[in-house]
């Protein structure tokens, strides 16, 4: 099934309107990629552990994959569903992919089977990139299992160097003729109003949502971040949260600081000693973080003896960041904070540089692009004032009109006019910026992570000892907020914090969305009507916190 046929396009008015103010330039993310090459071939693009790779070398070998993909069978329209970290290897296969109209879904490698197959389900991928292990997880054995039962998965595509050698190895080959591939895939070039890739939404209910972003609309959300966020030919920028988040990806991420001439820096992982190692190597000028990891960096740095002076800008979005805790990070990693909110389904706002300090701790920023639309609304859609709280709506050129193949919960998403409800609460500062207040839907953040209860309460009642099952957010000092489950047993039963969290593993949750915190209850709040009372639960777990132990 060709990816095109369930993607939401934005209004033919609309679209010319963007292409008339220059804000669609009409180039495809792979060829925005090859000029920015052609005009710094020399310069080091990526780096990933001792390997260093010039723009020209990186354009290069993503030609040479995309060939090896196209006679796979693969091209444009198709589906390869994205699993691996943070490495070479996922920037080169996404750039193959954008040349050829190949459409990577970006899951993450904390994803299992329930996640995976849903993936699939929704897509009818054709292809699997997965690493062989990665953190004591078996990658290829889980893509195999998959394989056996998904009919339209033909292709396994594997990184790493213990890849067998029977298999489409993802390896970086430099064996073949750049400009041979170059001529093989030229007839194979998508449109710029073609799906680019697919990305995961947070999740309000259920399983992610899919969010189509096309190659005019993401090279804007791109090139608008890296100009907010003073990217240019001198960052060197560390990639230290997860590459196939929409953060780390193009915001401005991977693509912002490439389009830029920049280099990137591939890190496994954000922890202070790996981080704080490659920003001193490196020379790294910027970088983005959660709130949670910029917590744990300002508590390492008082002690560390690594040198950060290069540092020069620090984003921190996917949850909002305390004041108090953004006026301790700057002192300690001698950077300014640049505060970002914003959504893999469109809209990025970005405190500026050059804001007073008490705008850049204590607001969320206000749009990257002039043309981005917002309102704050009441519960019946109704502008509130200035200052007052509401829900964020929003609509623009780098916005979604919906989610891939969900014409219901578009329904309820989107207005009839094209305006998504993001389900951010938010208030207008006298900046102009937004300060974000909470959400109105049923999920939790967890250090950035947005996690639907209601999945997580799904897997819970897959236990046969369970009865009741309600997932809540917990307050945390470093995670913003945990997941806490209060669980009703059956009777003559109590399961265990650790056989439920062993259940939901098997069943295929991932390993991000288990519950930190299982209280064990005798029976659930009730509103007058008869609901759990979330709001009780919530209070109860705030209450419970300090006395709360994490696995």
């Amino acid at each position: 099934m060709d990816v095109r046929t369930g993607f939401t396009p934005w209004p033919d008015e609309v679209a010319r309107r963007y292409r008339e103010r220059g804000l669609w330039r009409g180039r495809t993310l792979g060829t925005e990629f090859r000029e920015r090459a052609e005009r710094t071939p020399d310069r080091v693009a990526l780096i990933d552990g001792d390997e260093r790779r010039t723009y020209r070398n990186l354009d290069d070998t993503a030609d040479l994959l995309a060939a090896r993909l196209l006679g796979r069978g693969l091209g444009r329209g198709d589906v390869v569903v994205v699993q691996l970290p943070n490495t070479a290897e996922f920037v080169i296969l996404t750039l193959a992919c954008l040349r050829i109209g190949v459409v990577p879904v970006m899951a993450l490698t904390q994803h299992r089977q329930a996640d995976i197959r849903h993936l699939f389900d929704i897509t009818d991928a054709r292809a699997y990139a997965v690493p062989t292990r990665y953190r004591d997880f078996d990658h290829l054995a889980m893509a195999d299992e998959i394989a056996a039962r998904t009919p339209s998965l033909r292709h396994v595509l594997v990184a790493g160097e213990a890849t067998p050698p029977d298999r489409f190895r993802l390896a970086i080959r430099e064996d073949g003729d750049p400009t041979t591939a170059r001529s093989s895939i030229r007839p194979h070039t998508p449109a710029p109003d073609d799906p680019a890739l697919l990305l995961l939404s947070g999740g309000t209910t259920g399983r992610p949502k899919l969010i189509a972003r096309t190659h005019d609309d993401y090279a804007l959300n791109a090139r608008a971040t890296a100009d907010v966020c003073g990217i240019t030919e001198n960052t060197v920028y560390l990639i230290a949260l997860p590459a196939a988040h929409n953060f780390a990806l193009a915001c401005p991420g991977i693509l912002g600081v490439l389009f830029a001439g920049g280099t990137v820096v591939m890190s496994d992982s954000p922890a202070p000693d790996r981080a704080f190692a490659l920003i001193e190597r490196h020379a790294v000028t910027d970088t983005a973080v959660v709130p949670a990891v910029a917590h744990r960096w300002a508590e390492a740095a008082r002690t560390t003896g690594y040198d950060l002076s290069s540092l020069r800008a620090l984003a921190v979005g996917g949850s909002r960041l305390a004041p108090e805790l953004a006026r301790r990070v700057e002192p300690a990693l001698g950077v300014r904070v640049q505060q970002g909110f914003g959504m893999a389904e469109g809209l990025i706002n970005y405190t500026r540089l050059d804001d007073p300090d008490t705008v850049r701790h204590g607001t969320q920023g206000r749009p990257v692009c002039p043309d981005d639309e917002i309102r704050i609304v009441d519960p019946s859609d109704r502008d509130v004032p200035d200052g007052h709280t509401g829900e964020l709506l929003t609509r623009g050129p780098y916005t979604i009109r919906g989610y891939y193949r969900a014409p219901e919960h578009n329904a309820r998403a989107f207005t009839a006019d094209g305006w998504y409800r993001t389900g951010d609460i938010v208030r207008l500062h006298p900046s102009g910026n937004l300060v974000v207040e909470g959400r109105v839907k049923d999920i939790i953040n967890r250090g950035g992570e947005k996690i639907s209860a209601e999945e997580i309460e799904n897997f819970a009642y897959g236990h046969p000892a369970v009865s009741d099952a309600a997932a809540v957010p917990s307050p945390d000092p470093v995670l913003g907020e945990v997941i806490c489950l209060y669980i009703v047993a059956k009777p003559d039963t109590e399961p265990s914090p650790e056989a439920l969290r062993e259940h939901m593993t098997r069943a295929g949750m991932a390993v991000h969305k288990l519950p930190d915190v299982i209280h064990v209850i005798t029976r659930m709040p009730t509103t007058n009507v008869g609901k759990i009372d979330k709001a009780a639960l919530r209070t109860d777990a705030a209450r419970r916190q300090g006395h709360a132990i994490h696995p």
